[in-house]
């Protein structure tokens, strides 16, 4: 089944500053800020949620279909995605702009200081959903404002079901634009963090939007995941990551499984479970995409953890 990933593309410039924020920034001067940071590790990954989701699912043997807005410096990752097998012709370039890009200052103690430049990211709304398109299932991850809004909107007239991710891009929106975007999705997900910020802007409680979705799903890191689907309540437990390296692009990789489990028409516990699966390989390795298990390799850990294969 074709998926429609609708989210961003962006890279991810990730410094690690071998010092502690706290012996520089000096609480009484802190409306005179100005310090620097001697970064001597600097790596840049290739992320954003479009991406990242999109390249998980690719893992598990789904096809998505990627529509994002990029700069002019986009090269690299396009040529990655060709080189990943992922087509690239919902990727438009946005003449003029950059790629968006995220940059992460991170200290000893990992705290972080963090910069993000949009870029072509708020022209998303140039890429537009009709049924052409030949997708079965769709997400609208992160992106650009009008184009999360405008891609719900054309996502609910062609029929086409999909998921409503509104993330780090939650704060964008009131509560009478959530609620319109969630009433057109047939499936919404959150952290728990992103929940109680979605019932404080809504006024209503999670069980309540639950009731507006064919399902619910909160995701609580280490601690599992709940799914609130069809009157049940589903709770997905933690798969042990084999080290805890990293959690980048996390929520990205679970997103994935949910993804690939509904378009295989599995039950909600089973595709929390794979969803759960993926966020664990994904924790054990550094940035959102450099992970590399196999179908049989993911099929494998589902089974030590879950008694039954799923995928072989």
């Amino acid at each position: 089944m074709r998926i429609l990933i609708c989210g961003s593309i962006a890279y991810d410039n990730i410094m690690v500053f071998r010092g502690r924020f706290k012996e520089h920034i000096l609480p009484d001067r802190i409306h005179i800020l100005n310090v620097a940071f001697l970064v001597p590790e600097l790596r840049r990954e290739f992320g954003g949620c479009a991406g990242n989701i999109g390249y998980n699912l690719k893992l598990l043997g789904g096809e998505p279909v990627i529509m994002a807005a990029v700069g002019e410096d986009a090269g690299p990752y396009l040529d990655r995605l060709a080189a990943l097998g992922l087509a690239r012709d919902h990727v438009r370039t946005i003449p003029g702009t950059l790629t968006a890009q995220a940059f992460i200052t991170t200290d000893l103690d990992d705290n972080q200081i963090t910069a993000f430049h949009p870029g072509a990211m708020n022209h998303s709304h140039a890429n537009r959903i009709d049924a052409s398109l030949g997708v079965s299932l769709a997400i609208v991850a992160p992106d650009g404002r009008d184009g999360m809004l405008a891609h719900v909107e054309q996502l609910a007239a062609a029929r086409i079901p999909f998921m409503f991710d509104p993330g780090q891009g939650l704060p964008m929106f009131d509560g009478p634009e959530l609620l319109r975007m969630v009433d057109a999705a047939s499936y919404l997900a959150v952290n728990d963090y992103e929940g109680r910020m979605l019932e404080e802007k809504t006024g209503l409680a999670l069980e309540a939007l639950a009731q507006r979705v064919d399902a619910l799903v909160v995701t609580k890191g280490a601690n599992g995941s709940t799914i609130l689907a069809g009157g049940e309540r589903h709770e997905i437990p933690g798969v042990a990551a084999a080290e805890v390296v990293d959690p980048t692009g996390c929520g990205d990789a679970y997103r994935a499984g949910l993804l690939y489990g509904i378009a295989a028409g599995f039950d909600w516990p089973t595709s929390g479970r794979l969803a759960s699966v993926m966020g664990a390989i994904k924790v054990a390795s550094r940035g959102g995409q450099n992970h590399r298990p196999t179908r049989a390799e993911i099929d494998a850990i589902y089974r030590r953890s879950f008694g039954r294969s799923v995928l072989l």
